[in-house]
């Protein structure tokens, strides 16, 4: 059994196939799924598609969504981890972070709202599921000043020092379809050196496709789309980490599961 802890089953993407998409992951045998919130906008939403599909969810404002996010959606966060707080489908707070990538996003206003949201999870005595982009160094500050219940670093791309400083701090990395690329010489390196007990999968669909659905830049051009990532592509993802650490098709999936129960605990009532 495979779980993946990081898919967007409600963006737009889905909306044509969704029940497809879930039937496709479980013949796959991905029977676990964590749909992480992005904004206050979509918390009903994720919550919803948990309780239909039997998945897990996570509420967060992402740091991408950080300046585009009205007055009081902090207020709003709070009230729903009080108000669903006995839901065993809530599993974290999430998708929280910061970009420091993508241009033109004020890093005060994302650093603001990355610790109120550390405080909220804090309170909750919720783990965290952290966007982390070009931004390790100020994530751990964060984390060594709002001491939270672990969690898990999504689409890990730091130093093995900064992954070592996330384990240390009881958080598990995700691995997706970058690992998948031969040219992820980085990733693929941390992928083998990491503790066992560190490692969790993640499609990130519909987003972050791996090698056999990436299109490049010219062929996009050319007509062809970009392919679509969805759960079921995981168990081809974690052949590519099974791979890298001399492991079974099997133990990829029972390590990488077990590390995702410990990573987000209340998923054990789940999967």
């Amino acid at each position: 059994m495979w779980i993946d802890t990081h898919c967007h089953l409600d963006a737009p993407e889905f909306d044509a196939d969704r029940p497809a998409v879930l039937d496709r992951a479980r013949a796959a045998g991905v029977l676990g799924l964590v749909l992480p919130a992005v904004a206050a906008a979509n918390f009903d939403a994720v919550r919803a598609l948990a309780h239909q599909y039997g998945a897990a969810y996570a509420l967060g404002i992402r740091p991408l969504f950080t300046g585009q996010a009205a007055e009081g959606d902090l207020d709003v966060l709070a009230q729903c981890l009080h108000d669903w707080r006995d839901d065993p489908h809530l599993v974290a707070v999430g998708e929280i972070g910061l970009d420091h990538f993508v241009p033109n996003l004020d890093r005060e206003v994302q650093r603001r709202y990355y610790r109120a949201q550390l405080r909220l999870a804090r309170d909750a005595g919720l783990p965290v599921i952290l966007h982390v982009r070009r931004s390790a160094d100020a994530l751990l500050q964060g984390l060594r000043q709002i001491e939270v219940a672990g969690g898990i670093a999504h689409a890990f791309n730091g130093s093995a020092v900064q992954a070592a400083h996330f384990t240390v701090r009881g958080f598990a990395l995700g691995f997706g379809g970058t690992l998948t690329f031969e040219r992820s010489l980085q990733i693929r390196a941390l992928a083998q050196q990491i503790p066992a007990s560190a490692l969790v999968l993640e499609t990130d669909a519909p987003d972050i496709p791996p090698q056999w659905l990436y299109r490049t830049a010219a062929e996009r051009a050319a007509g062809q789309p970009q392919g679509r990532n969805e759960p079921a592509q995981l168990p081809r993802i974690g052949a590519v980490l099974a791979g890298l650490r001399s492991w079974s098709l099997e133990e990829t999936a029972q390590h990488t599961s077990a590390n995702a129960r410990a990573a987000l605990p209340r998923l054990a009532a789940r999967v």
